[in-house]
């Protein structure tokens, strides 16, 4: 199965984009689940949810609608104390599971995560903390693309996460790999100049890809989609809601290759 979304949905500057002028934004989710079949949560990695907010999400989408969750910056970037963290977000998740609506959990990196003993460690403890539950990894440090990174992958039942990004040196390349029932892919956008720079976060994300961009990503997915029970692609462009249009683009480009992009 192959299901194609954004990350995030909820954003101010998505109003005349995507959203009605005078959608209230409570309205949003169920107006975006209209044009899509998955949604990837970001704001899980600011605060852990809790279950009455994750079933209200739900309740607000149809049948077969799946939502994947960025694990939480406790779980990934501080980790000084996870377990709690672990804990509390494993048992928000229980609505989701019961609606069947949960797609997989996002485990993000940052670029200082390096291939160490310790943090391939830590890997084995996020199996066992996520322990039953599809997981995928993403890593930002280029460290980590090594034939035995995807050994340990595969051996912990724990997803790659691919990426499109700047094509800097330091950070992961754009490679398909699969390493367990779950294929993750996410676009964040090739704005080389406000990568590392930028004043506000959004502009790292400020980027419209083009058809011959999104084309190169064509025989990498149907790759993915080969191997794996469940492909997710998320479009991270999300300033100005470039990431509808990219998700729409790969939808139309993986129907029909050489279909020609709506303006």
């Amino acid at each position: 199965m192959l299901h194609i979304g954004t990350s995030g949905f909820s954003y101010d500057d998505w109003v005349g984009p995507f959203y009605p002028k005078g959608l209230p934004k409570r309205a949003y989710l169920r107006f975006y689940a209209q044009k899509f079949s998955a949604c990837e949560l970001n704001f899980t990695y600011y605060r852990i949810p809790d279950a009455r907010t994750l079933r209200a999400m739900s309740a607000k989408t149809p049948d077969r609608f799946l939502f994947t969750l960025k694990a939480n910056r406790e779980m990934t970037h501080e980790r000084e104390d996870p377990e709690p963290a672990f804990e509390k977000f494993v048992a928000a998740l229980d609505p989701l599971i019961q609606a069947r609506k949960l797609g997989c959990i996002l485990v993000q990196f940052p670029w200082s995560f390096k291939n160490t003993p310790q943090n391939r460690d830590y890997l084995k403890l996020c199996r066992e903390r996520l322990e039953g539950l599809p997981a995928v990894v993403e890593f930002r440090n280029r460290g980590w693309i090594v034939d035995e990174t995807f050994e340990l992958l595969r051996e912990l039942d724990l997803g790659f996460c691919c990426v499109d990004q700047p094509r800097f040196r330091s950070l992961i390349p754009p490679i398909a790999e699969t390493t367990s029932k779950v294929a993750y892919l996410r676009f964040h956008g090739r704005n080389a100049a406000k990568w590392w720079k930028h004043d506000r976060a959004w502009e790292r994300y400020d980027y419209t890809y083009s058809k011959e961009e999104l084309q190169e990503w064509v025989p990498k997915i149907q790759e993915l989609e080969s191997e794996a029970e469940d492909t997710y692609i998320f479009a991270n462009n999300h300033h100005q809601a470039q990431a509808v249009d990219t998700a729409r683009q790969l939808r139309m480009l993986l129907a029909n290759p050489e279909a020609e992009f709506k303006k």
